[in-house]
């Protein structure tokens, strides 16, 4: 059903992977109002024809489509969006909600601060949701389902109109949470920028041993690939990320060295089991939720057969039942002798329903708690 919001015309900057999933997810959980994009006429025509907008505008359109919306997300990477916040500043309507997707807060927070009109509100905002794959084409609605939706506010704002924007956002299927712009950043810092900077560094300090022997990376298997996965992330997404959050990354690549240092210590002592014990209770105290930590999920594990139509028919034989699966992640796969795959379910009682089933079929699974 059509739910109606005060915000009657909402405009994305930016029509790519979060901005075109936004606009169809608004769309598709009926969303009453018109959606605006600016982006590349190409891209523009193939966001119109998902059916992800009610009218768009190229770039040199800015200021007019600006002057239209009462909601305006800033899409783009964080550089573009610093230029954007000055850029629109004196073409806004009193009383327009401004936001942003930037993944750091801190140089976006003091540039609206610094060039957005007092009779203006904003935002910021990170939604916590990404994919592999980039653009339009990759844009998809239910991207931000089950996953954290940060926002900084740091400008006093209405009441009214910042339920209205975190009920929209949750609309979405996102999980709205409120954090401080210095204290995001150190956060994504930890637990987002620096595992991607460690990552990089052992593909290459592995990969740099090639020259000795290629054994090097023909026998990296599931530990190296897990820690290594997102080390093929392209420098463009990151490019704009180290340039607005270097002192975090810096202060939390710092730690980590110390920390391995400790690790150093400790080998041929008794007191690395307990150290591995630590980590081991510190791991299994993460919030279930691979998606965001804020909603519990249920998993398990099934090892599955090499086979075409495998995966089909597993979530066939759930969705038979009404078990809906909440997330699917397959965690090793080996050509000729079958994997594993984690399946992640809304509640308990899904997950022993799952298990039950999938076993009476004959396939060997297990609770992961």
């Amino acid at each position: 059903m059509a739910r109606t919001f005060q915000f009657k015309s909402i405009l994305i900057i930016g029509v790519g992977l979060i901005g075109g999933s936004l606009a169809l997810a608004l769309k598709r959980k009926g969303y009453d109002g018109r959606i605006l994009g600016i982006d590349e006429e190409d891209v523009l025509e193939r966001a119109r024809s998902r059916g992800a907008l009610d009218q768009s505008f190229p770039r040199s359109r800015l200021t007019e489509a600006v002057a239209g919306a009462e909601l305006i997300f800033l899409c783009t990477p964080i550089l573009e969006i610093l230029k954007l916040l000055q850029e629109i500043s004196g073409h806004l309507r009193p009383g327009t909600l401004v936001t942003d997707v930037g993944s750091t807060k801190r140089r976006i927070v003091e540039a609206a601060t610094l060039h957005l009109p007092s009779d203006c509100d904003f935002i910021g905002g990170h939604p916590m949701a990404g994919s592999e794959f980039r653009g339009i084409d990759a844009a998809d609605p239910f991207l931000f389902e089950n996953t954290t939706y940060v926002l900084t506010p740091v400008r006093p704002i209405g009441e009214k109109v910042r339920m209205e924007f975190g009920e929209l956002l949750e609309l979405t299927g996102a999980k709205v949470l409120l954090l401080l712009p210095a204290l995001h950043d150190e956060i994504a810092a930890a637990v987002s920028h620096l595992p991607q900077m460690a990552s990089v560094a052992l593909m290459n300090l592995v990969a740099g041993k090639r020259d000795e022997s290629p054994h090097f990376i023909k026998m990296a298997a599931g530990g190296f690939r897990d820690m290594t996965r997102i080390a093929s992330s392209p420098y463009s997404v990151w490019e704009d990320i180290h340039q607005t959050n270097a002192d975090m990354i810096t202060l939390y690549i710092d730690a980590y060295i110390s920390e391995l240092e400790k690790v150093k210590s400790k080998l041929r002592k008794p007191e690395l089991e307990s150290y591995f014990q630590r980590s081991a209770a510190n791991r299994l105290s993460i919030p279930k939720d691979t998606k965001g930590f804020l909603r519990p999920q249920f998993d398990i594990s099934v090892s599955v057969e090499d086979r075409p139509g495998i995966i089909a028919s597993i979530a066939g034989a759930l969705a038979e039942r009404n078990i809906n699966i909440k997330d699917i992640e397959i965690l090793k796969i080996r050509e000729d002798e079958g994997g594993t795959l984690r399946l992640a379910f809304a509640s308990d009682r899904d997950r022993e329903s799952a298990l039950g089933l999938l076993r009476d079929l004959g396939m060997e699974c297990r609770r992961r708690d």
